[in-house]
This record gives C-alpha cells, sequence and structure tokens, in this order.
C-alpha cells in the first residue's frame, strides 16, 4: 500500500513539489500557541490520546494481546479482525497528520516527502522498549526512542556539518 499511495503521489503531481499552500496549513507546521510550536501540542495531544487508547480496560488489553499470541487471543475470544481495523485505522490517522503537519513545517507538499522515515518510527519504538515479537511496549518509551534518535541524528548532523568547515 504504501508503494501504491507513493506512485499514485507521484503521478498525481508530475513528480513535482505542490507549493503556495494555504497559510492555515502552513500553521498547523509553523504556529506556535503558548510560545512553544504547534506540532509539539499536536504531538503531546496524540501521544495522551494514544496512551489512553492503550490503557482501556479493553481495546488495549486486546492490543497486547494480539501482539503478545494471536492465537492466544483468538481463543480467549477477542474479535481479531475488529481490534486490527481499529489499530490500522487509528495508524493510518496518526501517519497522515504527521504528513499534514511535514508539509505545513516546509510550506510545500513534495511526494517525495518523508520517504525512509518508517524506518526511523521502527527504530524509536524498538530502541524505546517495543519487542519486535509484539506484547511488549509503551507510548513513553517509543517517546524516549525517539528522543533519543533524534538526539543522535542532530548530533551527526551538526559533526558532519563541523567536518565539512
Amino acid at each position: 500500500m504504501m508503494t501504491a499511495a507513493r506512485g499514485l503521489a507521484l503521478i498525481y503531481t508530475d513528480g513535482r513539489p505542490v507549493s503556495r499552500l494555504a497559510s492555515g496549513f502552513n500553521s498547523l507546521g509553523q504556529g506556535s500557541i503558548l510560545g512553544l510550536p504547534l506540532p509539539i501540542w499536536l504531538f503531546a495531544i496524540c501521544a495522551v490520546i494514544t496512551y489512553v487508547m492503550l490503557w482501556r480496560p479493553g481495546f488495549g488489553r486486546h492490543v497486547y494481546a494480539i501482539g503478545g499470541n494471536e492465537q492466544a487471543a483468538r481463543v480467549s475470544g477477542i474479535n481479531i479482525s475488529r481490534v486490527q481495523i481499529g489499530i490500522y485505522t487509528f495508524t493510518g490517522l496518526l501517519a497522515g497528520l504527521a504528513g499534514i503537519i511535514l508539509a505545513g513545517r516546509i510550506g510545500s507538499g513534495n511526494p517525495q516527502l518523508g520517504t525512509g522515515i518508517e524506518l526511523d518510527a521502527i527504530t524509536a519504538a524498538v530502541s524505546g522498549g517495543t519487542s519486535f515479537n509484539g506484547g511488549v511496549g509503551t507510548v513513553w518509551g517509543t517517546i524516549v526512542g525517539a528522543l533519543i534518535l533524534g538526539v543522535i541524528d542532530n548530533g551527526l548532523d551538526l559533526s558532519s556539518t563541523t567536518a565539512l568547515t
């Protein structure tokens, strides 16, 4: 699906960035509230919503149960398809919001924008304590993993800039 969506984006835009976006759209990536950038507020809101969803007695336990052992979750009466559709829908919503914020941040929509960022997301989750085998992980651990990855990325950018001068 990722490859198909990227292909459609390239076809739709003829491979060129879309510029002159509305100022309201750009404010999602460039605006601020109470001195903090709007993307940080949106990130915090999404993190809290995700935390609450995962700690809801029904849905959160079902998510962890399916991640830990799908067959055992099925036998215990969990509607696997319904929970997975909910997870994928919420993940798609967050990915779309991230794309909107990123496009608003740079002030243009580029069909190549975000290529390779999925590996960064996986790295952040795993370095924050999420298991490849499933059933283990927290929102706050993933946030810490993303912060660690951001510090490393920024440090490497700065060290390569320093080496060039």
